[in-house]
């Protein structure tokens, strides 16, 4: 999943990045109305968790051009108003979500996983692509009842190959979705990440290269 953090508090907002990067997620980060609007327009990102508060551009601001723009994301606004009146005008702006300052950040990860599921098609809870299995909620992978390690990359790859039900996923794709802004597209991640998932995943091998297009899970 990609999350966007637009949060002015900087140190709210790198905790709130670490905490969903430890959770598997691939996060950006913005300090600022601006540059918070500039990314969500360009970036196709699932869920984006943002300030109502921000200096360059209010996040009101920035939601309604997230609309002009036909961007998908689901929102989850932050204030520090926990008033009703300020939930009701922030969701009648277009908001998904809202959650008043301060909170938990177990809540706020719930809340955030929960939209980055309704920013794609409904998926079964545990995905299964032949012998194999994943359990998205638990963040498990089994193979013939085999549990599998896999770091918070790996599974992110394998989790995105098998949600797209034996439909090709290239390179730059996985990078958007598995990655963050800081991944530079010219280096082998992807290519070393996979090499170690399917070593992990063992014979016979699930993941097939499709060449010049990129990867997909076999049947």
């Amino acid at each position: 999943m990609r999350v966007l953090v637009v949060e002015d508090e900087r140190q709210l907002a790198n905790a709130v990045a670490r905490g969903l990067r430890r959770e598997g997620m691939a996060v950006d980060v913005s300090y600022d109305g601006v540059d918070g609007h500039e990314k969500a327009v360009i970036t196709p990102y699932d869920v984006v968790v943002l300030d109502r508060d921000l200096p360059g551009m209010s996040g009101d601001d920035v939601l309604k051009q997230m609309s002009r723009s036909g961007s998908n994301a689901r929102v989850l606004m932050l204030t520090a108003s926990g008033a009703v009146a300020d939930r009701v005008e922030g969701l009648s702006l277009g908001a998904d979500d809202y959650m008043a300052k301060p909170f938990a950040f177990a809540e706020l990860t719930a809340r955030v996983r929960a939209l980055g599921r309704r920013s794609h098609p409904a998926a079964p809870p545990v995905l299964k692509a032949g012998d194999v299995e994943l359990d998205s909620a638990r963040r498990e992978v089994r193979r013939n009842g085999k549990d599998i390690e896999l770091t918070r990359k790996e599974f992110g790859v394998l989790e995105v190959l098998m949600s797209s039900d034996g439909a090709v996923v290239s390179s730059e794709e996985l990078l958007e979705r598995v990655w963050d802004e800081n991944a530079d597209p010219f280096t082998t991640t992807v290519r070393v990440t996979m090499m170690t998932l399917r070593r992990k995943l063992g014979e016979p091998a699930v993941i097939e290269t499709v060449v010049g297009s990129g990867y997909r899970i076999r049947g």
